[in-house]
């Protein structure tokens, strides 16, 4: 359920995705290869499941891609502070396009190239959705703890899916 609620605007979405994730589970249990884990691939049909519900819903507007994106700053501590669910309700809160993009990057760890093959999009409309998403989430995170603004220079490695 958690991976559907990552994608999906609400609980309802959710579970509509993860029912329809498990129908497509039955119906192609003969083709999963037991040399690899049973938990990735269902995770993988719920990602895909997720994608295509907002693509069917028409949810999912790329915006174009941005010049030279730079890396966002802020404290580590203040994004460890803050338990799944309250990270989760702020990524509810993006766009569809940049909680996708975000998701799948930092979430599920997939790399741009992959994520562009999969949405459709180029590798930088991946890159400045994902750009983006930071930078909402980073404004979030900041209402939050205000003191953290002194330290605009410090990196978000708690959002990098650096391999």
């Amino acid at each position: 359920m958690s991976i559907a609620m990552r994608y999906a605007h609400n609980k309802e979405s959710a579970v509509e995705i993860l029912n329809d994730a498990f129908l497509k589970i039955f119906q192609h249990i003969h083709t999963y290869d037991t040399s690899r884990a049973f938990k990735s691939w269902i995770a993988k049909i719920i990602v895909n499941t997720a994608i295509d519900s907002l693509r069917k819903r028409k949810q999912i507007a790329f915006t174009e891609e941005i010049s030279p994106v730079h890396e966002i700053g802020i404290d580590d501590s203040v994004v460890e502070k803050l338990s799944y669910n309250e990270l989760l309700q702020m990524i509810q809160t993006l766009p569809p396009s940049y909680k996708t993009v975000f998701n799948l990057y930092v979430m599920d760890g997939y790399q741009h190239q992959e994520i562009a093959a999969m949405l459709g999009i180029s590798e930088g409309t991946s890159k400045s959705n994902l750009f983006k998403a930071k930078k909402i989430l980073k404004e979030k995170i900041l209402q939050l703890n205000p003191t953290s603004r002194d330290n605009k220079d410090a990196d978000i490695t708690a959002f990098n899916n650096e391999r």
